[in-house]
């Protein structure tokens, strides 16, 4: 009796997707290129050294102020003093205005209630409500972290609303049929489904409380990184300027990729499905 031979398998590769792939490369080229028009710009003379510094003289800086050769406060002094304000200022916002979101997400009247003021002074630009904190609250240290922490609260609490009404119906009554009281169907239902909504909306808010920065050390401060830009500019000092802008960009750009590797660690379902 003859048997029929088997059919050979193809492994079947998988339809490449448009977009896929790391972009890391375009992102090093992109700024390699930058920088080379920057310094191809300042080594021909197109721009005075007064209104675009060359990238010699934005290092030179850096480095004075990295080893505490400049005339003012060492780097690593006002990168402290500005990282205080903004943890401070974030951490605050975390305990109070994730809380009140997911109330806001599971009591009417708690939406009625926190929903007008915040979103008539989340669009505010926190340099139209400064004066009023000044007069409130005096030119210490409490007015900073007050004006760094109202820009990280509403995207927090709008994060943690919307992250709570995010979970299914479905989810929730399937629980409920298998005993779990209201606290369970929180802490193990709504909450990991508002997770990643919440993550994003610490990332937003982080990123929101460092561009406050430079608004909140406006205020009598002695140091910080906003203060050394705005120090630097009354006196036309525009190499420390440019300084103090790639640094602050800098440290933004660390705490949004430390903020996506959280994400990825504490959420690594999101985006799948």
């Amino acid at each position: 009796m003859l048997r029929p031979e088997p059919i050979p398998l193809r492994k079947v590769s998988r339809p490449s997707v448009p977009g896929a792939g790391s972009s890391a490369w375009i992102s090093a080229a992109t700024v390699f290129a930058g920088l080379l028009l920057w310094w191809g710009v300042t080594a021909a003379s197109w721009v005075k050294p007064l209104f675009l510094p060359s990238p010699a003289a934005v290092a030179q800086q850096f480095s004075e102020y990295l080893t505490g050769r400049a005339n003012d406060l060492p780097l690593w002094r006002h990168l402290a003093a500005s990282l205080g304000r903004v943890m401070l200022a974030f951490g605050l916002a975390c305990v109070t205005a994730v809380p009140l979101g997911i109330a806001m997400g599971l009591s009417r009247w708690a939406r009625g209630l926190l929903d007008p003021p915040l979103e008539f002074y989340r669009p505010l630009p926190p340099l139209a409500y400064l004066p009023l904190i000044i007069i409130w609250f005096g030119i210490d240290e409490v007015p900073k972290v007050l004006l760094i922490y109202l820009s990280c609260f509403a995207p927090l609490a709008l994060a943690a609303r919307s992250g709570l009404r995010s979970a299914a119906p479905e989810q929730l009554h399937a629980a409920a049929s298998m005993g779990a009281n209201r606290w369970q169907l929180m802490w193990h239902v709504a909450l990991p489904a508002a997770l990643p909504e919440i993550l994003v909306g610490m990332r937003v808010a982080l990123g929101f409380g460092w561009t406050t920065l430079v608004a909140a050390e406006m205020v009598a401060a002695s140091s910080g990184l906003g203060q050394m830009v705005l120090n630097a500019s009354n006196f036309l000092r525009t190499d420390i300027v440019v300084m103090g802008i790639l640094v602050i960009g800098g440290v933004a750009w660390s705490f949004d990729l430390l903020m996506r590797a959280v994400e990825r660690r504490v959420v690594p379902w999101r985006g799948r499905g």
